[in-house]
């Protein structure tokens, strides 16, 4: 696997505004955000997409899923709604190759996305 920034923002080489962090996810805010309110929870181990998750991985992608909500839940928003996104892969839109969970909120959302 490469290494890629989110290694680097884990081993702290690079700044980033950490909003949340404990033994397994690290959550800080996304520097192109899509909205008012858009947290990446990311594994602190580098599983490269969602193609790559084990069945051993079930967890840990509960753990960011879970981590997201309890900050939707104590940041205000998770009432009026939030969304929670993972890309896979080019063509999903992934252009960090590190799992990652999209957080956004603050605004309303539509679909398909834009």
């Amino acid at each position: 696997m490469s290494e890629t920034i989110f290694d680097k923002i884990i081993r702290r080489e690079i700044p980033a505004d950490i909003v949340h962090e404990d033994g397994e996810i690290l959550a800080f805010r996304d520097i192109a955000a899509q909205a008012p309110t858009h947290v990446l929870f990311i594994p602190r181990r580098q599983i490269p997409t969602l193609n790559d998750l084990e069945e051993g991985d079930a967890p840990l992608v509960g753990k960011l899923v879970l981590a997201a909500t309890r900050y939707a839940k104590a940041q205000g928003f998770s009432e009026d709604g939030y969304r929670l996104v993972i890309n896979c892969n080019r063509h999903g839109g992934q252009s960090v190759y590190h799992l990652h969970l999209h957080l956004l909120a603050g605004r309303q959302m539509t679909w398909p996305p834009g």
